[in-house]
């Protein structure tokens, strides 16, 4: 019997490994080269009859469904990654992956594949292993080079079919570009495809696209700078627009010549920069609009028509950077009032897509661009700029201003600090910055948390800089509460103003849900100035009353902006900073979240955690001037809580302080006594007293939870001690009595 008993639970242990270990994702990869996810199974292979070989099954781990039946094709190229992925190409343009939960899963299937491939199970990619015998693959090394047949329109098909077969092998990809670059061939192609263009020659059109596609994939600098030239780009795309998988040819070349337009926003005097732009461009447009989507195997393939487009930016911004006449008229044109609209539009898109472009430079090149930018005055003309009208072109100047600030926030904080013994507070660019983030009208305020985003760079103590002479973080802080802090709380004052509260409404904080997420980003941003900015913010804070006035908004319709109130105080409490403390008190500022609590009612959800948790902070960390207000001026409304052990343990700390300063000689016993610290860490809470049930994230929710008086469902929060306080007293007394 006892045999039995013991053989079940390890027969289910032994299934469930197996399950775990073979547990796999399928993804496919979609038209946008992203990889959808299709559902989750575990994987086997074995012999289906339907398919006459071999096969991969995955079948749904919720409903046993079949998610993939694949047979394992020995010419099939499967590669293995990172030890729990495997990739294989299904069909063309149809990508298929297994990613596994466990490595041994991974390395059995991928065993059963080479097994299948008569390959060697320690190679990743099964199509890099030649099939060619030891002698013939040196035959084929030590052979001249491979034979081209002659550029003619009845030999295009026998070439299309040269060069697929030699794009698996690299030994043969290698041989066909040497063919191709020395003997001229692509120009030789061109001239056939003008032929078969005025002939409508259809069938040689569309092996024309399949030979070209298979150039670019032989991936070598030296045959794109030939079909890149400005005498052969057009008809290389020409090629690439008869794809027999289509039903009609597309029309890139009408797109390049009719549709798109060059517009040199200043004139471009160097003819090698305006070729570099052009050429830039229709590369660009050939990786992302013409040639096919590529897949797993031919992504790599394609590595060198990136480095092209990588080095022709780099060129390009290189030539611009160094045409100090072309820079200056820009800047100028960018601040002149003269300027129309439409023409400034143009100058700011160029200037965005230039510093685009330098994100593509080595960290040294980026510092010397961006340090042009400076010189030239980039951000007295950003100032400018961000003070118009026209929402594009802020737009496109935020963009610009967001890179600078990722670049270096220490020159934008030097030149708004420089600037501020000049101009009024109301034409900062910070301020302007602000303006912007509190005006946004965006119903997402999607313009607004980027704003924001550079706000927090420019405020973090993190990135700024100290030197023997001067601190950057005390001149910038001291700048910014100065110049900057009454703009950023403008709003949140302005929405809680101290008649609010006295209305008797449940809807104190009734706002439309824009503004209620512009005070939520603001609220963030003062909570990271709580937690890193010290006396700063602490003077702010108790000087303008902030905390009394964020807190208003606990009883706001909008669950996440009361949640944000909560956050801040909590950082505040959390600092343990008795200035923070006394002014809490002082100004009895747990009372309205302890209304917040009360209104709440017996609803278990974020609010009602959130307030918990803070409460319990206080007791675990046993902030002692805290403690003593809570329970002498809000007990009677948390007594009767006692679905958790916060509040009566809160009420516990008190005693002991006060017993503590009634009788500190007894408590100096009482602590050195060995019997009191074993018994207060020893005793651990029942079972009864676990939490049950979910949390809703709607703190208004109406979910209840049952109390009986046998047994009581408590809710404990994830930071509670597992221990039971109640037991405290009666240890302290035993040991008293032994003593």
């Amino acid at each position: 019997g006892e045999k039995g008993l013991s053989a079940a639970p390890s027969q289910n242990m032994a299934e469930y490994l197996g399950k775990k270990y073979k547990r796999v994702k399928v993804y496919t990869l979609n038209e946008d080269r992203q990889w959808d996810d299709r559902g989750t199974g575990h994987v086997s292979s074995g012999y289906v009859e339907r398919l006459r070989g071999t096969s991969l099954l995955v079948r749904a781990e919720s409903d046993g469904s079949l998610l993939l039946e694949s047979k394992i094709n020995p010419n099939t190229a499967y590669q293995k990654q990172q030890d729990t992925l495997i990739v294989w190409s299904e069909a063309e343009n149809y990508d298929l992956a297994l990613s596994f939960q466990e490595k041994a899963g991974c390395d059995e299937i991928w065993e059963k594949i080479c097994q299948v491939q008569g390959k060697d199970p320690s190679v990743d990619i099964t199509q890099e292993v030649v099939d060619e015998s030891e002698e013939e693959r040196f035959d084929e090394m030590s052979s001249p080079g491979l034979e081209l047949p002659p550029c003619e329109l009845n030999r295009l098909e026998d070439l299309a079919e040269l060069v697929a077969s030699s794009l698996p092998s690299p030994l043969r990809r290698e041989k066909l570009a040497l063919a191709v670059e020395n003997e001229g061939y692509i120009r030789k192609l061109l001239e056939l495809f003008r032929m078969c263009e005025e002939l409508e020659n259809r069938e040689g059109l569309q092996h024309l696209y399949e030979i070209i596609k298979g150039i670019f994939l032989l991936n070598r600098t030296a045959l794109f700078e030939v079909m890149f030239s400005d005498e052969c780009i057009m008809d290389v795309i020409g090629c690439l627009e008869f794809d027999p998988a289509l039903p009609q040819p597309r029309r890139h070349r009408e797109f390049l010549t009719k549709t798109a337009r060059f517009k040199e926003v200043i004139p471009i005097s160097d003819p090698e920069l305006r070729q570099k732009i052009h050429q830039t461009y229709r590369v660009q447009y050939i990786q992302d609009m013409v040639l096919p989507t590529p897949s797993v195997f031919e992504e790599n393939m394609l590595s060198t028509l990136h480095s092209f487009i990588f080095f022709n930016k780099v060129e390009i911004v290189g030539m611009l950077q160094d045409d100090e006449k072309f820079l200056t008229d820009l800047f100028a044109q960018l601040t002149d009032e003269a300027t129309d609209d439409n023409k400034r539009q143009e100058l700011v898109n160029f200037l965005k897509e230039f510093c685009a472009f330098s994100q593509t430079l080595q960290p040294q090149n980026r510092d010397a661009f961006f340090k042009t930018l400076s010189n030239m005055g980039i951000l007295p003309a950003l100032e400018v700029i961000l003070g118009m009208d026209d929402v594009q072109v802020r737009g496109a100047a935020t963009d610009i201003f967001s890179y600078l600030v990722e670049y270096n926030p220490s020159m934008v904080r030097e030149f708004v600090m420089q600037e501020s013994q000049q101009n009024d507070d109301d034409i900062l660019l910070i301020n302007l910055i602000i303006e912007h983030m509190i005006c946004d009208t965006d119903p997402e305020l999607g313009g607004a948390v980027q704003l924001m985003g550079l706000l927090r760079t420019l405020l973090d103590p993190e990135n700024m800089l100290a030197t023997a002479n001067k601190t950057e973080k005390t001149e910038f802080l001291s700048f910014f509460y100065k110049h900057c802090m009454h703009v950023l709380s403008a709003p949140l004052l302005a929405n809680t103003t101290e008649e609010k509260p006295s209305k008797g409404t449940t809807d104190i904080c009734d706002y439309d849900f824009q503004t209620a997420q512009l005070l939520a980003l603001i609220l963030e941003l003062l909570t990271f100035c709580v937690e890193h900015h010290t006396y700063h913010i602490k003077n702010y804070i108790i000087n303008k009353d902030i905390l009394r006035r964020v807190l208003v908004l606990t009883a706001s319709q909008h669950a996440f902006l009361a949640l944000c109130a909560l956050r801040f105080m909590r950082r505040i409490i959390g600092l343990k900073d008795e200035f923070y403390n006394r002014y809490i008190m002082r100004n009895f500022l747990f009372e309205p979240v302890i209304k917040a609590f009360r209104n709440n009612g017996s609803r278990y959800n974020l609010m009602n955690s959130a307030i918990i948790e803070m409460f319990e902070y206080v007791r675990v960390e046993d902030v002692k001037s805290l403690t003593a207000h809570i329970v002498e001026n809000y007990w009677k409304s948390l007594e009767d809580v006692d679905y958790v052990q916060t509040f009566k343990g809160l009420k516990l700390r008190y005693e002991q302080q006060r017993e503590r300063q009634d009788n500190p000689k007894s408590h100096d016993q009482e602590a050195t006594h060995p019997c009191v610290r074993r018994s207060f860490w020893a005793v651990p809470v029942k079972k009864s007293e676990t939490r049950t049930g979910k949390a809703s994230a709607d703190h208004n929710s109406t979910t209840d939870y049952e109390r009986t008086d046998n047994a009581r469902n408590t809710r404990l929060l994830p930071d509670e001690s597992p221990l039971c306080f109640g037991c405290f007293g009666i240890d302290i007394m035993l040991a008293l009595n032994v003593l």
